[in-house]
């Protein structure tokens, strides 16, 4: 099963090393990490997505809190959250195919964010399997490039 992880660390060089070496020693692949500066500048969030039961997770999480550059870990996937991932995806269209994928980049919600004369680039942001939807969509026009940031994700609000 994949856990999602949010871990708030100390903002300074070699944090993201120190991290994650303590999953790459334990033999764990992370399948998702992505890191940012939080409203406190002296610190940063990184969400971490990583396979494994929760006696995996739960050692895991264990050893983070034995870094002192770790200051709270949280297993986001015990939680109500939001979550989004941001693609950018560059598709080859011809003058035939291009209001097609424009209608599509449409339907996904998704924006233009550089055209070519052979190419458009589409910015899309979504739970991954929307993602994934649009990038199985987008293949039989031919995808050039892809990129994705991997997930981000935060606590739903107790209202």
């Amino acid at each position: 099963m994949l856990h999602t992880l949010a871990v708030m660390v100390e903002n300074d060089p070699g944090v993201l090393a120190r991290v994650s070496g303590l999953f790459s020693r334990r033999g764990y692949n992370i399948y998702s990490l992505t890191v940012c500066q939080t409203e406190n500048p002296d610190l940063s969030m990184m969400t971490i997505v990583v396979e494994g039961d929760s006696q995996v997770i739960e050692q895991v999480t264990k050893q983070l809190h034995k870094l002192v550059v770790v200051h709270k870990v949280t297993n986001l996937s015990q939680e109500s959250v939001v979550n989004r991932e941001l693609a950018l995806v560059r598709v080859k269209v011809k003058s035939d195919t291009r209001l097609e994928v424009l209608q599509t980049v449409d339907i996904f919600r998704g924006r233009v964010v550089d055209m070519g004369k052979n190419n458009l680039t589409i910015e899309l942001t979504g739970d991954e399997e929307k993602i994934d939807a649009f990038v199985r969509t987008m293949r039989s026009y031919g995808i050039l490039e892809l990129v994705r940031t991997g997930k981000i994700a935060i606590a739903r609000s107790d209202n």
